[in-house]
């Protein structure tokens, strides 16, 4: 069988590596466009900023390996011009022709480069391959390199100016929306905000890029930002010109359309990867999600299927992670804007805790929001903090996998010691504190604003003289049995403490003693103030 696979990316590269192993007589071939195979792409930013120190180690395999131990024809610097699916055949530039049986397609996707104003006046960039990661860093070294303007807010983006950063370049990071980092909800992504700005990343937020000019870049409101350098990280767009012109289906923005076998319209044509619109998990709908850990999957999927061991793909969750600076964020499933553009109903749920035990040395502050439905369903999460955020978003990606529930989540039975969690690890916390709402015991409350509510403020007396939510009263919480009678009924009593359990404590008191009418803050005074905090245009943020 004569295997012809498009791409030498993390899809094509996993699918021929898995064919090799199920088929030793196969005949596979991988026609790649660059020189580069078997790149972690995803470690550029970090081989840019010196974090990764060696060139070899960006690369995944060897083409050594891939040629001689897999005897997979490797073919690069080779860019296919046409499939012709009726004859089973693909050209290439140089006019020479491959014969297919299977044909897979893992093109990936290409950086967008709009058509901005003054590209020929200052030294841009976008950070796709190995070799532009090779031009950065010499263009650093040779022009001594002081400012970089980083365009884009997403992964690349954002990993992108930490590292330059840490390099000691001066870097502003531009973003047309209102927040960095889109799979994340505002509330879960202002810390991190802040944090590129406590790092010294001037943030400019809600105003994207016009052009280039010799010294800098020109930004939507005409404001000028110096720069000796650009890095584009605008987004990426599926890379399918090939397919369609060859009659393959995609949707409105070109992502090739497949069935749960990774099989296009076109017979014995499959897709993978970053050119694919793959179902969300959640919604159902059909989106582009350009995920290295997919992208793996569906080629191995494609593999066994040529194989004759067919499954279905399952859908993508959309889980991944990122650093930044000294915090980590993680996510899995639908946001909340995801799940309004989508109508789906959901309830959300949001808490602070540490890393690890609060009672072992040095444990760091860790926020987890969970969306969930009326059932119970796990809809997303997200997790942010210095320590323990992706293994958090790893558990409640898994439990959502296996179509598990929020009480799944109270009733997991994770490890525990002092140095790595608690006894109830703050997964088990947030599915206790949904079943707790699930069940009617309290309510929260996620906002800044609090209108004619009566704020109470049940956290020790020293806290509330140091710092307090304008209009609180205080009554800490070992005392609030005693003085119920300083309370009206006729309001709403909006209880917070330092993190939000005890302020359920207390709303638990209020609600046992005659008061209908009281929410508790979730995440506490820590989150209250890391929103307020980023609310005003400090934290380098503009």
């Amino acid at each position: 069988m004569k295997i012809v696979i498009i791409g030498g990316g993390a899809g094509g590269l996993s699918c021929a590596a898995r064919l090799r192993r199920l088929d030793d007589k196969a005949e596979i071939t991988v026609l790649e466009q660059t020189d580069e195979v078997s790149i972690a792409n995803c470690g550029l930013p970090y081989y840019v900023g010196g974090v990764i120190a060696l060139r070899n180690k960006m690369q995944v395999a060897e083409t050594s390996v891939l040629t001689k131990v897999f005897r997979i024809n490797l073919r690069l610097n080779c860019r296919v011009t046409a499939i012709d699916p009726a004859t089973k055949k693909v050209t290439t530039a140089d006019g020479s022709e491959y014969a297919y049986d299977k044909l897979v397609l893992a093109t990936g996707a290409a950086p967008i480069v709009p058509p901005l104003e003054g590209l020929d006046r200052l030294p841009w960039f976008t950070l796709k391959h190995l070799a532009d990661a090779d031009k950065i860093k010499n263009l650093i070294k040779d022009k001594n390199i002081q400012t970089a303007a980083v365009i884009g807010g997403g992964f690349i983006g954002v990993e992108t100016a930490e590292n330059l950063n840490h390099l000691g370049i001066k870097v502003s990071l531009i973003e047309m929306a209102p927040q960095i980092l889109p799979p994340l909800d505002e509330d879960m992504v202002r810390p991190l905000q802040h944090e590129l700005g406590n790092n010294g990343i001037m943030l400019y937020l809600g105003n994207g890029l016009k052009g280039f000019e010799h010294n800098g870049v020109i930004l939507n409101s005409g404001k000028r930002v110096p720069a000796d350098m650009a890095v584009l990280a605008i987004g990426i767009r599926p890379e399918t010109a090939l397919a369609q012109a060859a009659g393959i289906a995609t949707d409105a923005r070109g992502a090739i359309l497949t069935d749960d076998y990774m099989r296009t319209n076109l017979p014995d044509i499959y897709a993978c990867g970053d050119n694919v619109a793959v179902k969300d998990f959640v919604s159902g709908q059909r989106q582009t999600i350009a995920l290295a850990g997919p992208a793996n999957r569906q080629g191995r999927l494609i593999a066994d299927h040529i194989a004759g061991q067919a499954y279905p793909y399952t859908a993508t969750q959309g889980t991944g992670v990122v650093k930044v600076c000294g915090l980590t964020a993680a996510f899995t499933g639908n946001n909340e804007k995801q799940l309004q553009r989508a109508q789906i109903p959901y309830h959300k749920m949001l808490i602070n805790g540490t890393g690890h035990a609060g009672y072992y040395p040095d444990a760091k502050d860790l926020t987890l929001k969970v969306l969930y439905d009326d059932e119970g369903k796990i809809l997303g999460a997200q997790a942010v903090g210095a320590e323990g955020a992706d293994k958090r978003i790893d558990v409640i990606a898994t439990v959502m996998r296996l179509n598990g529930t929020t009480k799944d989540l109270r009733d997991a039975e994770l490890c525990y010691a002092p140095p790595y969690s608690s006894a109830k690890d703050p997964v088990n916390i947030i599915g206790m504190a949904i079943e707790n709402l699930r069940a009617g015991l309290y309510r929260p409350y996620f906002g800044t604003d609090f209108g004619d509510m009566l704020v109470l403020d049940v956290r020790p007396a020293e806290m509330y003289h140091a710092e307090h939510i304008d209009g609180a009263i205080n009554i800490p919480a070992a005392q609030l049995r005693d003085r119920l009678h300083e309370l009206p009924k006729d309001k709403t009593i909006m209880v917070h403490c330092v993190k939000g359990y005890t302020s359920y404590v207390a709303a638990r008191i209020l609600l046992q003693n005659g008061f209908d009418n009281v929410l508790s803050y979730a995440g506490g005074w820590k989150q209250y103030k890391a929103l307020k905090n980023l609310d005003s245009e400090t934290g380098g943020v503009s």
